[in-house]
């Protein structure tokens, strides 16, 4: 039985999971910085992907976090290439991604409306 839903979005799947893994390896990372990858868009020919990433914490921490994973792009293609059994490996860019930011101001708006509606 096929599944329902595309190759791409499987391995995206499973390279969201393995970079997960190697950046709680990556020794600058675990120096405090809160990294955490919320997600994997992977083209259908799966030669390319963008990592969308998020980080707990100040700007300062935010552009150090930017510059690494920068710095260990190479890197972290290479353990991706060790762990996956992919023909080839897809180029990684790494996103940031700011939903939980503008979610949590959307609600602070939203709770500065409901208060001054029960005023």
């Amino acid at each position: 039985m096929p599944s329902s839903y595309k190759r791409a979005d499987r391995v995206g799947t499973l390279i969201q999971h393995e970079i997960s893994s190697i950046l709680r390896d990556i020794r600058d990372l675990n120096a405090g910085l809160l990294v955490t990858v919320m997600g994997v868009k992977l083209t259908d020919d799966l030669l390319s992907c963008r990592v969308f990433y998020s980080v707990f914490g100040s700007e300062d921490d935010k552009e150090k976090a930017e510059q690494l994973l920068k710095d260990n792009t190479k890197q972290i293609r290479h353990q991706l290439a060790l762990r996956l059994n992919l023909r080839r490996t897809p180029s990684i860019e790494f996103v940031y991604d700011n939903t939980n930011e503008t979610a949590s101001k959307v609600y602070d708006i939203l709770k500065k409306i409901e208060n001054e509606k029960n005023d």
